[in-house]
């Protein structure tokens, strides 16, 4: 009769193990599928910013030029470009349809088909598409700052997106 008894306890015991470890492999399959599924749904803002450069020409009269490029799965809205940490007040953009490398432009009558980005406006870059910026009224750099690393910064709501490029001079 007690060995009776004693099977019994034991099969109690055994009986609540294995409840417990299914409960928690339940526990552990549920909350991997939620995870899979919040970063599977969540579409990511990233933009990529190539093709910089910023020169001066021997009059100290500084321009810069990029490429940003919207890699992420949703729009970006692009709220302040700054260079060397100073807000860049005369912004010029177009949509691009492909690659471009931009050149140097003297002014913002060479530029045809682009448009100028009115005081206080943002950027919206649609999700695949690429924008070709250029850049005026960027009295803080000089001729000294030539051969010396500038940074451009490009902010949204959610991150900065910083590029570092040398000074180039142009000669006109």
């Amino acid at each position: 009769m007690k060995l009776l008894k004693n099977r019994k306890a034991l099969s109690t015991v055994v009986t609540t193990l294995i409840i417990l470890v299914v409960s928690v492999l339940l526990a552990t399959v549920v909350t991997f599928y939620a995870i899979n599924v919040t970063t599977t749904r969540v579409q990511e803002e990233s933009l990529q910013i190539t093709n910089l450069h910023v020169w001066c020409n021997q009059s100290g009269i500084t321009r810069a030029a990029f490429v940003i490029t919207n890699t992420g799965g949703r729009d970006a809205v692009i709220d302040k470009i700054t260079v060397r940490g100073v807000a860049v007040s005369e912004v010029w953009y177009k949509v691009a349809t492909a690659m471009e490398d931009p050149a140097y432009a003297s002014n913002s009558s060479e530029l045809t088909g682009y448009d100028e980005l009115a005081s206080g406006e943002s950027l919206v870059l649609p999700s695949g598409q690429r924008m070709v910026i250029y850049l005026f009224g960027l009295t803080h750099i000089s001729t000294s700052d030539i051969g010396v690393p500038i940074s451009v910064v490009a902010f949204t709501a959610n991150a900065q997106y910083y590029k570092e490029t040398n000074v180039e001079a142009y000669l006109e």
